[in-house]
C-alpha cells in the first residue's frame, strides 16, 4: 500500500513538471521579448563643442525611464527665469501626482509645499509624484504638460523623444534615445548653469524628508563627475546620463539598457574615458542656443488673455513677466484739411482780436498797479521747495498777501481786468530740489508712459557661492583665502563668511550678483573645486 502511494505520488509530481516545462516554453515562444535583455544605446558629446565622440544605436527611440525628469526640471528651470514661478511659489499636490507609482516622496493630494523641494526630490531622488505635482502645477494636466515637454524637445533638436508624463514610468509612446538626452544634458548645463549644481548632491533636504541620490556611487567614484540623471524600469533597462570635467574639458555621456547598476556606472566610467580621449585639447567653448519659442521664451507677452495662465500660491519671483499691451487703440484725430481751415477764418480773427485786448488791459493793469505802490518788491518770487515747505498745512486755503491777477474772456468780448484775492493751492506731494532743473527733468520723465517687459534682480548683489563644508572654523578659513587667491578675479570684491552649522562650518562668499556668482562657481569648477550658488 505505501509503495503504490508513493508510486502515484511520483507520477503526480511527473505530470505536474511536465506541464509546467510545457507553460514556460509557451510563454517564451508566444513572448520572447518579455525576458530579453534592454536594448543597449550609447553616445558620447564633447560638450563644449557639441561634436560627437561616440555613437552606438544612439538615434533608436527606446524607454528613457527617469532620465525623463531632465526635460521636467528644464520646463521648471524656465518657467522660473521667466518670471512664472519661483523657488518659493507653493505647489498644490494633485491627484495624479499623489498616485504615481515609486520612487516617491510620499505627497499627498491637496498638500501644498514649496517648488525647490519639488526640484530637488525629483532631482536627487528621482521622485516621480514630485515631477508630476510640478508638470500638473504648470500645465494643469499631464496631457498639457506632456505636449510642452515635446514641443520643448524639438525646439531643443531632440528628433526621436516623444513623451507622455512628466516622470518616465512606462507608458505607450513614451520614447527618447541616447544621442537625444544627451543634448538635454548639454542644455541643462548651459542654459541653467546656476541649477545645474542640483544634480552633484549626494543628499539634500526635500522639505518632507532628507533624500539621498541615486547617482550617489558614480558621482563618487568617477573624477570629476558633477551629473546628471539616472534611471530605470524593467523596459528600460538601467540608464544615465553623466557628465565629468577635467583641465577644462567637458564630456556629456548617456547609456540606456543597462543590466544592473554596476553595469551601468562601468559603462559610463568607459564612455567618459573615450570621450576625454577623444576631445580635442583647447577647444573653444561654443554654448548651445536657447530655443526660443512660445512656451520658454523669457520675454513678456503681448497676450492679454492671463486667465489661461497658470496661477501659484506665495509666488515671490525675483524676475517678473508683465503683460502690459494697450487693450483698445483709438483712433487719432485728424488733422484739419485745406477746404476745413477756410471755415475757421472768423473765429481765429475773433480770438486775435480777444488776444490783442487783454493784452492791452494787462498792460494798463499793470501800469495802475505800479504807480498805486510806494514800495518796491522786497522778495524774489518763491522757489518750488518754498511753496511745500511754506504750508505746513495742506487744508489751509485762506488767502496769502500775494495777489493773483484772474483773467476771463470769450471770444465775443475780452472782460475788464480784475484784481481779486485767491487763496494758495494745497502742497503737491513731489520730492523738494534745489535746483529747478531737476523739477523740471522729474515732471518731464513722469509723463513718459513705460512699457515694462522684463524686470530682473540679476545684477543685485545678493547671490553667493559655497566652497565645501569643513570639520572646523580653521580649515574653511584656509580654503577661503586659498579660493581667493585663485579666483581673485571674481571674487575680489566678495565678503568671505563661515556659517556654522550641526554638520560643520560652510565656507561661504557673498555679496555677489547672479552673473558674478554663476562665473565664479563654473571657473572654480573647471579647476576642480567644489562649487555651487547661493541666490536670494
Amino acid at each position: 500500500m505505501i509503495t503504490a502511494a508513493y508510486g502515484q505520488i511520483g507520477q503526480f509530481v511527473r505530470r505536474f513538471l511536465c506541464l509546467l516545462a510545457v507553460t514556460l516554453m509557451a510563454m517564451l515562444v508566444q513572448a520572447p521579448s518579455a525576458f530579453a535583455a534592454p536594448p543597449y544605446a550609447a553616445f558620447v558629446m564633447d560638450a563644449r563643442t557639441g561634436e560627437t565622440l561616440y555613437s552606438e544605436n544612439a538615434d533608436t527611440p527606446l524607454h528613457p525611464a527617469s532620465l525623463t525628469k531632465m526635460m521636467t526640471l528644464y520646463i521648471v528651470f524656465g518657467e522660473i527665469e521667466a518670471g512664472r514661478m519661483s523657488l518659493d511659489t507653493m505647489i498644490t499636490v494633485s491627484k495624479n501626482a499623489a498616485a504615481q507609482a515609486p520612487s516617491r516622496l510620499g505627497l499627498r493630494a491637496g498638500q501644498k509645499i514649496q517648488l525647490r523641494y519639488l526640484i530637488r526630490a525629483a532631482a536627487v531622488k528621482s521622485a516621480n509624484d514630485a515631477a508630476a505635482a510640478m508638470g500638473d502645477a504648470i500645465d494643469g494636466t499631464p496631457e498639457r504638460f506632456s505636449a510642452r515637454m515635446t514641443r520643448t524637445a524639438r525646439a531643443l533638436g531632440m528628433k526621436n523623444s516623444t513623451f507622455k508624463n512628466a516622470n518616465g514610468l512606462t507608458a505607450k509612446g513614451h520614447k527618447s534615445s541616447a544621442h537625444d538626452m544627451t543634448i538635454l544634458g548639454r542644455h541643462l548645463f548651459y542654459d541653467f548653469p546656476q541649477y545645474y549644481n542640483i544634480f552633484s548632491r549626494r543628499s539634500t533636504d526635500a522639505g518632507l524628508a532628507t533624500v539621498s541620490s541615486t547617482n550617489r556611487k558614480f558621482l563618487d567614484a568617477y573624477k570629476g563627475a558633477d551629473g546628471i540623471k539616472t534611471g530605470y524600469t524593467g523596459p528600460a533597462g538601467f540608464n544615465l546620463t553623466g557628465s565629468a570635467e577635467r583641465d577644462g574639458v567637458r564630456i556629456i555621456a548617456t547609456v540606456f539598457g543597462g543590466t544592473s547598476t554596476a553595469m551601468r556606472n562601468a559603462k559610463m566610467a568607459d564612455l567618459l574615458d573615450l570621450g576625454f580621449r577623444k576631445a580635442k585639447k583647447g577647444a573653444v567653448a561654443v554654448p548651445p542656443t536657447p530655443p526660443r519659442n512660445a512656451d520658454n521664451e523669457v520675454v513678456a507677452s503681448a497676450d492679454t488673455n492671463t486667465d489661461a495662465l497658470p496661477s501659484y500660491d506665495g509666488s515671490s519671483a525675483k524676475t517678473l513677466r508683465l503683460v502690459m499691451a494697450v487693450s483698445t487703440s483709438p483712433r487719432p484725430i485728424a488733422r484739419p484739411s485745406l477746404e476745413d481751415a477756410a471755415d475757421h477764418t472768423e473765429a481765429v480773427a475773433a480770438a486775435d482780436q480777444a488776444v490783442a485786448a487783454m493784452a492791452d488791459d494787462i498792460l494798463g493793469a499793470l501800469a495802475l498797479a505800479t504807480a498805486a505802490s510806494d514800495q518796491p518788491v522786497s522778495a524774489p518770487p518763491a522757489r518750488p521747495e518754498d511753496l511745500v515747505a511754506d504750508n505746513e498745512n495742506p487744508s489751509d486755503t485762506t488767502a496769502t498777501e500775494s495777489e493773483t491777477l484772474q483773467i476771463t474772456a470769450s471770444a465775443a468780448q475780452a472782460p475788464a481786468l480784475k484784481l481779486v484775492s485767491a487763496p494758495r493751492p494745497p502742497k503737491r506731494a513731489v520730492a523738494i530740489y534745489d535746483n529747478a532743473v531737476n523739477v523740471v527733468a522729474t515732471d518731464r520723465a513722469a509723463t513718459i508712459t513705460e512699457v515694462v517687459t522684463n524686470v530682473s534682480t540679476a545684477g543685485v548683489k545678493s547671490y553667493g557661492i559655497n566652497v565645501g563644508r569643513f570639520n572646523t572654523h580653521g580649515q574653511a578659513e584656509r580654503v577661503l583665502m586659498q579660493t581667493l587667491l585663485s579666483e581673485n578675479a571674481t571674487l575680489g570684491n566678495s565678503m568671505r563668511k563661515i556659517v556654522q552649522t550641526n554638520r560643520g562650518y560652510d565656507a561661504n562668499f557673498l555679496g555677489l550678483s547672479q552673473h558674478e556668482a554663476d562665473l565664479a562657481c563654473r571657473r572654480l569648477q573647471a579647476r576642480g573645486t567644489q562649487c555651487f550658488t547661493m541666490g536670494s
